[in-house]
C-alpha cells in the first residue's frame, strides 16, 4: 500500500511516498522513509521520540496505517504561542486595558 511520509523543518518540508506492507505502524512507516531517503538530521531532534500524526491528528506509534495515509513526524515548538501573545499584549498596554460594552 502506499502511503507519504511527512517531515517539516524551519527551512524545509520533505515529503516521501513509499509502499509499505499491509498492517504497517506509524512508527515502521517512519524508519521505512528514513531507509529510503527521508533526512531527519536536525541539532536536538530525536526522530525515535519523536510524535507522530495522521493527517493532523496525533497517533500512537503502532496505529496502523491506511492506503493513502500521510504521516506526519512532528516536532516541538520553536515559541510558546500563549508566551508571544503575553509579549504581545505587554507591549501594546492601551490596545486590551479597555473594556467593551
Amino acid at each position: 500500500m502506499r502511503i507519504s511520509v511527512v517531515m517539516a523543518l524551519p527551512t524545509t518540508q520533505q515529503v516521501i511516498e513509499i509502499d509499505v506492507p499491509a498492517r504497517c505502524s506509524a512508527r515502521n512507516a517512519v524508519k521505512l522513509a528514513i531507509a529510503k531517503g527521508l533526512k531527519v538530521q536536525h541539532p536536538e531532534f530525536d526522530i525515535d521520540a519523536a510524535p507522530l500524526g495522521v493527517y493532523g491528528v496525533r497517533v500512537d506509534d503502532d496505529a496502523e496505517l491506511k492506503a493513502g495515509d500521510r504521516v506526519e513526524i512532528y516536532r516541538a515548538l520553536q515559541q510558546d504561542p500563549m508566551e508571544l501573545r503575553r509579549k504581545r499584549a505587554a507591549s501594546e498596554p492601551g490596545r486590551f486595558s479597555k473594556r467593551r460594552k
